[in-house]
């Protein structure tokens, strides 16, 4: 309809796009520091919920409120002004659509009342009608823009998480482990978290059948020969084999499927006994539920609970004793029935009488399986077929429970610290 009144306004779509730009931009920022903050108050919110009795204890209360209240107002001012740069966008559009029309309609209007413009004063009208139903939908661009920023800012959170990538997964021609009969072999292995090195040329084996215990001080790299086992990590040097074969040419899920783990802390989760002692299982028989509580002796205060077998424990267990949760951790693994069994520190943090349950559990647990134990208690350990000694990521001594006491050397020593002979 004209050219120039066309020409004219195109002028004004860049100035415009820089304002919106440069206010998604700060936008963008806003939301990335927001996001940032409110996770710090979550994870502050959840480590204070769970921690109310250490807080309580160590009579911390002003501490942590005077820590959430400092993350409150920084999340506070930079959620301020996200808002306030994110309704501004609004009425700024609005503003500058205003004013493109009527800049529009100043240089048009002149334009024809001087017969400077092809145009007619009806046409003119007509394009100015058909120009500001332009305005809307440009509007609604930059407001969607907007948005889309402080989206991508959470997506790229979230997303930093998701796409990380697996350093453990199944490699090129992966075979499946179809079943364990022979051996579990750690050869000249060798292992390192960043630069610490924590295992040292550690070799031994596990015969089928048999029990090897791992003892030794904190640090020594006892739960880290657990992890190398699962596959949890690989190492950077020697391997783990079974059946003769690096585990790293097995896939994840049949070298995994071989093992249950029963750890220090057992791991429940908010749902029924039931529902924790089946985990991974699907369409699981209850009577063989019950059967696995029982060798884990656990049946006995599962039907004592309100709703038996489908009472809510809550919250990471959180309605039982330590021991309760741990026999009922021990009831998983039986019911899994696998032919490797690692146990890490099951029962370093009970109390004796839970102990003397959950160590029976074990002992039935154990019998005709291959078993690698981890242990702080030297007693619960003693009947073991071998025991390996680690200091500072080596294997130092070995052999069973009577050759080491006798060899007067850190087993002894061990020993003589928690009075076991």
């Amino acid at each position: 309809m004209s050219l120039q009144l066309t020409l004219f306004t195109i002028v004004f779509f860049p100035v415009s796009s820089l304002i919106i730009a440069g206010i998604a931009k700060r936008l963008r920022k806003s939301a990335t520091l927001s996001q940032s903050q409110l996770g710090r108050l979550l994870n502050i919110t959840e480590e204070t919920i769970s921690g109310n009795r250490i807080i309580k204890a160590f009579t911390a209360q002003n501490f942590v409120q005077g820590r959430f209240s400092k993350y409150n107002d920084d999340y506070r001012k930079v959620s301020k002004s996200m808002v306030n740069r994110r309704e501004l966008a609004g009425p700024l559009s609005e503003f500058l659509g205003v004013t493109v029309i009527v800049a529009v309609m100043i240089f048009g209007g002149r334009l024809v009342l001087n017969q400077q413009s092809d145009l007619s004063a009806s046409e003119f009208v007509t394009y100015i009608i058909l120009y500001s139903q332009l305005i809307a939908p440009i509007k609604n661009i930059s407001t969607a823009v907007t948005s889309i920023q402080r989206g991508l800012a959470a997506g790229e959170r979230v997303l930093a998480i998701i796409d990380t990538p697996d350093e453990v997964v199944n490699q090129p021609g992966a075979v499946k482990l179809e079943a364990f009969d022979k051996k579990i072999e750690f050869r000249n292995l060798s292992f390192a978290y960043n630069t610490e090195e924590v295992l040292k040329d550690v070799s031994f084996n596990i015969p089928k059948g048999k029990m090897v215990a791992i003892v030794g001080q904190s640090g020594a790299g006892k739960s880290t020969l657990a992890d190398l086992l699962c596959r949890f990590y690989d190492p950077q040097g020697g391997g783990v084999f079974i059946e003769g074969r690096d585990i790293r040419e097995y896939t994840l899920e049949s070298l995994r499927s071989q093992m249950g783990i029963v750890t220090q802390e057992a791991i429940l989760f908010n749902d029924t006994v039931l529902s924790n002692i089946a985990f991974g299982i699907e369409n699981v028989d209850e009577a063989a539920v019950i059967q696995a509580a029982k060798i884990a002796n656990a049946h006995e205060f599962i039907s004592q609970m309100e709703n038996g077998y489908q009472t809510n424990i809550g919250d990471r267990g959180s309605r039982l004793s330590g021991g309760q949760r741990q026999r009922i951790s021990i009831a998983r693994a039986v019911l899994k029935n696998p032919p490797i069994l690692i146990l890490d520190e099951a029962t370093s943090s009970l109390d004796t009488e839970s102990e003397k349950l959950v160590q029976d559990a074990i002992q039935k647990l154990m019998e005709n399986r291959t078993s690698l134990v981890i242990a702080h208690r030297l007693s619960t350990i003693q009947h073991a077929d071998e025991i390996i000694v680690l200091q500072q990521g080596s294997v130092v001594e070995r052999g069973t429970h009577e050759s080491l006491f006798a060899m007067k050397g850190v087993y002894r020593k061990l020993c003589d610290m928690q009075s076991v002979s």
